[in-house]
């Protein structure tokens, strides 16, 4: 008997052993002497996330399609070649930023009192978001969460309110360009290429009064962000840096999401570039120099086609007198909503006037990220698409225009791009 289990157990270990030697596993076993590949490697299907849709690789004429009224030469024609990608169908909402709001409010919270887990994966420790905060004045919580609020003189007839300084989101990101430079590659750590950055990531509500002297715009300081009438509505008060923050943050979600189901990662979450948005924002029409084509701002009957300043001020003629809910109107010809007017939307570029006269022909993107040396002039980050308070030159797919990237303004938000990887969607060999 011991012998036929002795026997059995030879069988067993001859069988693994020559398992291991006919496969091309990820040990690098010798397999059959062919060059096979790294045989289980995780199988790749491209997902469209939700609420984004599709644009497909390729080439169009950027710049002006009408005349260049104000002669500042700043968008001449250029033919550009983009890779393809996915893009926001809409702005982001309120609502979609709330969500990001709510998770920073939230981690913590958590972090405050003490909800860890070990990370088994990564070592150390991380938030277990399995406990539920208790936010309720008798809860056990509270005392330690007083903190998060206004508190004393703070507070505003004696409500319990967020203090919306406190909520910071911090996050890392790698300075590709920096590391690729000819000096990075001699005896440089790794850790001088990596940027951490701490973001105030509340949008700045105040912006409907500052942005306006001589105009009462106080409810929509007080209700835009927070009242459910507009979650629907683009977010505005966000800066460059805060959009950027968010990208990270919508990232990191996808990460963690697919890392504990067992998923594989797509690429990261960004603001477009430039000339991705222009790509995206003609919908496939050549020198159209609106998204529905044009060459007016009319339907033929009529009907204004956008949200934006109508003839010399007749802001609800478009059927909004500020912003409107951001799936409005008809989409271009890509499926993408309101890319003229509404609220004009942060790109990844730095703005310079003749940037046209150098930039590349193949996902053209100049980035310049500033320290606190820098002069004011070199924060300017590229905003396209006009906004629901600009004349018509001003949502033309063609035009350009900035703002500082440390400024928030009632008539700026953003979408979120993400590189497709592969050659094409539909790609089937």
């Amino acid at each position: 008997m011991k012998q036929l289990k002795l026997g059995y157990l030879c069988l067993i270990g001859m069988m693994v052993l020559l398992a291991g030697c006919s496969s091309g596993g990820p040990t690098g076993g010798l397999g059959n002497g062919q060059l096979q590949g790294v045989a289980e490697r995780p199988t790749w299907d491209n997902i469209t996330p939700q609420g984004m849709t599709y644009i497909p690789s390729g080439t169009f004429h950027a710049g002006p399609s009408d005349q260049d009224v104000n002669h500042t030469l700043q968008q001449r024609s250029k033919s550009k070649s983009i890779q393809g990608f996915f893009m926001d169908e809409t702005e982001i909402t309120n609502n979609e930023y709330r969500q990001f709001v709510n998770y920073v409010r939230d981690s913590i919270a958590h972090e405050k009192l003490g909800h860890f887990v070990e990370d088994e994966e990564n070592g150390g420790q991380k938030i277990d978001w399995t406990y539920e905060i208790d936010w309720s004045n008798e809860s056990e919580d509270a005392a330690t969460l007083d903190e998060m609020y206004y508190s004393g003189d703070d507070q505003f007839w004696g409500q319990k309110e967020l203090d919306a300084n406190k909520l910071i989101y911090a996050h890392e990101w790698y300075d590709w360009k920096a590391a690729s430079g000819r000096l990075a590659r001699n005896d440089n750590s790794r850790s001088e290429f990596i940027r951490r950055e701490e973001t105030n990531i509340y949008p700045d509500t105040l912006c409907w009064v500052h942005d306006f002297s001589y105009s009462y715009n106080e409810p929509m300081t007080r209700n835009y962000f927070s009242h459910p009438a507009f979650d629907d509505y683009p977010v505005v008060g966000v800066d460059w840096e805060q959009a950027n923050a968010f990208c990270a943050w919508r990232t990191k979600l996808w990460r963690d999401y697919a890392s504990e189901n067992g998923e594989t990662m797509g690429e990261e979450f960004r603001l477009p570039f430039e000339h991705e948005w222009e790509y995206a924002a003609r919908g496939g029409l050549e020198n159209a120099p609106y998204p529905w084509g044009g060459p007016y701002v009319r339907n033929r009957k009529g009907c204004l086609l956008a949200n934006f300043k109508p003839g010399r001020g007749n802001y609800p003629e478009d059927g909004g007198f500020y912003t409107v809910r951001a799936d409005s109107y008809h989409p271009n010809d890509y499926g993408l909503y309101c890319m003229s007017g509404n609220v004009a939307e942060w790109t990844s570029t730095a703005f310079f006037e003749n940037a046209y006269s150098f930039d590349h022909d193949m996902n053209p993107d100049i980035r310049f990220d500033t320290g606190e040396e820098d002069p004011a002039t070199m924060r300017r980050k590229v905003i396209r698409g006009g906004s629901w308070k600009d004349i018509a030159y001003y949502i033309q797919t063609g035009t350009r225009h900035w703002e500082y990237q440390d400024t928030s303004k009632s008539y700026i938000g953003f979408r979120c791009a993400l590189t497709f990887l592969g050659r094409s969607i539909d790609d089937e060999f």
